[in-house]
């Protein structure tokens, strides 16, 4: 041990060198259960119980060294399961059920692929940390399918049973026919739900994103969905003033270059009875009062490599997503919004839900 560690206690210092070697293995196999959702072997491994690697590989079309690596990373690392003596491998029923498409969407091996994407950008972000600036949306290059894979498993997956009936009567309204925007729509998941379950209701989404917007059309188009338009458009200049009956943002404020001229646009576009409905990052503004938050490194790491640099890399505010709800409820306050309730869903740790009505 160096001179000037010779202070320090023994026992504390070796348990944090226990939890770096920890990190370094959770950290590996997030890469590898990334891989392990995007090749399909979850999916193809709960569904044929244990079997040898080969036929594992043949099974999921894939090249039997590499499932033996992977195996390896999955084995040791207590994911699936091994029989030395049959030499086959299981992936156990309690497992599948946070790691296969199956299971969405309680699906953890989702979100595990913001992992390997943010580490395509490391370089750049360390470069913004010595020159200041931000990395643009144009470096993620799987950025719109791995979000809209996340919407349709955080989002979507909800809005029926626990999302639009956080407004009171909204289901009603939306049944009889209201002009709903979206803004932020990212590859459309949320808005082509709703306009499929309420035809009488017109809805539109916004992003400024070109390939986004091409995925929601194409989505559309899919399902022959006619009460839904996707646009191209920079959401703070929103110019229905006075349209919506409704208005979304679905993990989307945070991330802009200009949040408080969006959140003023949408008061704008409102009409006088309107509603508007964001998730957000569950967070306080403050680090010191996330220490509880189980998610809160994750959601550092996220907002740092993505939500914080893509705004900055705007020429934008940097808001970042652990922006917190102390700011949230300023910023809504000083968009003119009349009165806001600030709501939690018992099965998401992950988000607030903000209903801010005009």
């Amino acid at each position: 041990m160096c001179n000037a560690c010779s202070a320090l206690n023994v026992e504390q210092s070796e348990a944090f060198a226990a939890k770096m070697m920890q990190i370094a293995n959770s950290g590996a196999l997030a890469l590898m259960v990334s891989i392990g959702h995007r090749t399909r072997l979850f999916d193809s491994m709960s569904e044929t119980g244990a079997a040898t690697c080969g036929e594992i590989a043949s099974r999921a079309g894939l090249n039997e060294r590499y499932v033996r690596e992977w195996l390896g990373a999955m084995v040791t690392g207590g994911i699936v399961e091994n029989d030395g003596e049959a030499g086959t491998y299981l992936l156990p029923a309690e497992h599948a059920a946070w790691l296969t498409r199956a299971a969405s969407p309680d699906n953890f091996a989702v979100a595990l692929q913001f992992i390997p994407l943010l580490g395509s950008v490391e370089s750049d972000i360390v470069e913004c940390f010595q020159r200041g600036g931000g990395v643009p949306y144009s470096r993620y290059t799987r950025f719109h399918e791995v979000m809209a894979e996340e919407s349709s498993q955080s989002v979507v997956s909800g809005l029926e049973e626990h999302i639009v009936p956080l407004v009171p009567g909204l289901i009603e309204r939306l049944e009889s026919g209201i002009e709903v925007l979206d803004v932020g729509c990212g590859s459309g998941r949320a808005m082509n739900w709703l306009a499929r379950r309420f035809p009488k209701s017109r809805f539109v989404g916004y992003d400024f994103s070109e390939e986004a917007i091409a995925n929601a059309r194409r989505e559309a188009r899919l399902h022959a969905t006619g009460n839904v338009t996707f646009r191209v458009r920079d959401v703070a200049a929103v110019e229905e003033n006075g349209h919506f009956d409704l208005i979304t943002a679905f993990d989307a404020i945070h991330d802009q270059a200009d949040p408080a001229g969006v959140l003023a646009a949408i008061r704008r576009a409102l009409k006088p009875d309107g509603v508007f409905l964001m998730q957000d990052i569950k967070g306080h503004s403050a680090h010191h009062e996330n220490t509880e938050i189980p998610l809160a490194p994750l959601l550092y790491t996220i907002s740092c490599m993505h939500c914080m640099t893509v705004s900055l890399a705007a020429g934008g505010a940097g808001l970042g997503a652990m922006w917190g709800r102390e700011l949230a409820e300023r910023m809504l306050d000083d968009a003119g919004f009349g009165t806001l309730e600030v709501l939690e869903l018992d099965h998401d740790i992950m988000n607030y839900w903000y209903v801010a009505r005009a």
